[in-house]
């Protein structure tokens, strides 16, 4: 889970979906995505519907790696979607709100008291990120407790022991905790678990095979493993699942996830006057939906991150297209593997990356090592080498591999991290976000 979505880069297009419906160029997806692949580049799967009918399907990279015995993924591997959960929470409230079980106006203290501000939080704002309660993913504590099994008390507790962010409806701020709140809401006015509300509400209705409430990975059914490229595919550690909830919790594939969101816009999950709600955006979020968009087109739908693994669901109403991608390691960004898909698929120019870098010995790194800080942000970056990678780590972050462009530069790509080094100085200047920071190497 993450406050941070997959967006998608503008780009001209002019389409005709029918037309490029029938005519996909599959062959250049397949060399995009083989070539991502073979570089280690990006391990995870890919759909594409138009007109409600599956016209591109893959999968790249592995499910599993214990040394040199590596599971490849197929387009049937299911893998953690992250917020991309939100979405499947936000239609069932909306189910319950056309059942009149509750209006967007009820109040967060019906079931709640005890939350900060409750009585003045609404369901609409929980689902449109305006609650102004504290994000306690955001929290340093929540890597304590992340991987351990948390009861609904549990949760409670922390929740209710932040201080709000802001006053309600102030402004618009994404915070995982009105989705946590709103999946145990489900909960109470059902009388039944998330999980069992999530197979009859929306899996059963519209015939998902591979979706369902996570828990503990499990390789024997198909699920994916999520990985770190540290020089060669290092796994990561599981987030329980009983933490995430309503906001994070589903594990599913990129077919499901694509019949999921048409269904959600061909009305066969709520109404059309819920649809508009969700879609209705304040402050550039929607009712646990999200604008995407792309060039002159806006799509709908939702990102997410847990653990290592990233996801992406969209949907272009006017092109009756949808669009899902989950990755379980990636070096080369998500939002970059996106804009690829679609200028692809659009018919617009796009070179597949050749991914060709600079070979260093592992000697060559050596005059790069050590610890650098800056006048201009307040962390130190340790950079150190695993064999022939550079490695660099800030200030409480974890430890990312960077890619070798050139003697003296270096990239992240998903971070969009540039550091160029200048050994005789003692420093390096990194470059992200359009600003530039000097760092100076401790003596």
């Amino acid at each position: 889970m993450t406050k941070k979505i997959l967006a998608i880069a503008f780009l001209a297009f002019t389409i005709n979906v029918t037309a490029y419906a029938q005519n996909v160029n599959k062959a250049k997806l397949d060399s995009f995505f083989n070539v991502l692949g073979a570089n280690n580049k990006q391990m995870g799967s890919i759909a594409i519907s138009a007109g409600g009918k599956l016209v591109y399907q893959n999968a790249i990279g592995y499910s599993a790696v214990n040394g040199d015995n590596k599971t490849a993924a197929t387009t049937k591997t299911k893998y953690r979607i992250g917020s991309v959960t939100k979405m499947f929470t936000g239609t069932m409230i909306f189910q319950l709100i056309e059942e009149k079980k509750l209006t967007l106006e009820t109040s967060l203290s019906t079931w709640f008291p005890q939350i900060p501000n409750a009585s003045k939080i609404t369901i609409g704002e929980m689902l449109s990120h305006r609650s102004g309660l504290h994000n306690f993913t955001d929290d340093p504590q929540y890597k304590t407790y992340m991987a351990k099994p948390q009861t609904e008390t549990a949760m409670l507790a922390i929740i209710q022991n932040s201080k709000p962010d802001f006053e309600p409806d102030l402004k618009a701020s994404y915070s995982n905790t009105n989705f946590v709140l709103l999946g145990y809401i489900i909960e109470k006015i059902t009388g039944r678990p998330y999980a069992d509300e999530l197979k009859k509400r929306i899996i059963s209705k519209i015939g998902l095979a591979d979706t369902y409430y996570g828990s503990k990975t499990n390789f024997a059914d198909n699920e994916a493993f999520s990985f770190v490229y540290n020089g060669s595919w290092q796994q990561q550690p599981e987030t329980d699942m009983s933490v995430p909830g309503g906001a994070g919790a589903i594990v599913s594939t990129p077919t499901d996830l694509v019949k999921f969101i048409e269904a959600l816009f061909g009305g066969k999950l709520v109404g059309q006057g819920s649809l508009d709600k969700m879609q209705t955006m304040r402050e550039n979020y929607g009712m646990a939906m999200l604008t995407i968009p792309f060039n002159d087109k806006t799509s709908y739908g939702h990102g997410g991150s847990i653990d290592s693994f990233l996801s992406m669901v969209s949907y272009f109403p006017e092109d009756k297209m949808a669009v899902a991608y989950i990755s379980n390691g990636a070096v080369y960004a998500p939002n970059d593997v996106m804009i690829g898909v679609l200028s692809i698929y659009f018919n617009e120019p796009f070179v597949i990356p050749s991914f060709k870098t600079a070979t260093l010995k592992t000697e060559d790194l050596d005059k790069y090592l050590g610890e650098y800080s800056s006048t201009q942000l307040p962390l130190k970056i340790t950079v150190t080498k695993n064999n022939t990678t550079l490695m660099a780590q800030a200030t409480g972050q974890s430890q990312f591999p960077l890619e070798t462009v050139d003697t003296d530069k270096f990239v992240f790509t998903p971070a969009g991290i540039t550091m160029i080094f200048n050994p005789a100085k003692g420093e390096f200047t990194l470059l992200q976000g359009g600003q530039n920071y000097l760092f100076t190497k401790g003596k």
